[in-house]
């Protein structure tokens, strides 16, 4: 069985191919240039939106965890018993979607990145390149360790928190009782 497919690399050239230097002209080389500058800014602007996004989900979260802990820390709670189940639970939701959020920008800008190396192999040289190979391709934690594999935790460990609070505003001694006499 044979794949007719190009690898990877050979697969981003084939899609990067467009009109070759001696049909487009004397612009060719500069176009190129530009078009990469363009290209990096716009993966640049994709790590802008996702700090961004962590940002706010930082923030919803931190606020989720501070309301949480007043109400279980103050004198008597300031919310029904349904709401200390039902916060926690919306925000289980919420920190799922926010893993959701940061792996699709990690995906995209790996994407991204891969096209970036594809066109700096066009280019007199190749810094994106040069940097990641410097770090080992990110595959040596003590060179560089990317900051997804740090950031794909946190939705997780407020995942955790929120859960352990739902299931510890549940009455289950009370849940118990009635399922028992019912």
């Amino acid at each position: 069985m044979s794949n007719s497919s190009p690898p990877p690399n050979e697969q981003n050239a084939t899609f990067l191919d467009g009109v070759d230097g001696v049909r487009y002209g004397q612009e060719h080389r500069a176009h190129l240039l530009e078009q990469y500058k363009l290209y990096v800014e716009m993966a640049d602007r994709i790590s802008e939106r996702r700090e961004k996004s962590n940002s706010f989900f930082l923030t919803v979260n931190t606020a989720l965890v501070a309301l949480l802990a007043k109400d279980a820390f103050g004198a008597a709670p300031a919310s029904p018993r349904f709401l200390e189940i039902l916060v926690p639970l919306a925000a289980v939701l919420l920190c799922y979607l926010w893993y959701r959020i940061v792996r699709s920008y990690r995906d995209l800008n790996s994407a991204k990145f891969k096209v970036v190396h594809e066109i700096e192999s066009r280019l007199p040289i190749r810094p994106y390149d040069a940097e990641w190979e410097a770090v080992g391709r990110g595959k040596n934690p003590k060179l560089y360790l990317p900051f997804s594999h740090i950031e794909i935790a946190v939705p997780w460990l407020f995942l955790c928190f929120h859960t352990v609070l739902a299931l510890s505003a549940v009455p289950w001694p009370r849940l118990g009782a009635a399922f028992c006499a019912g």
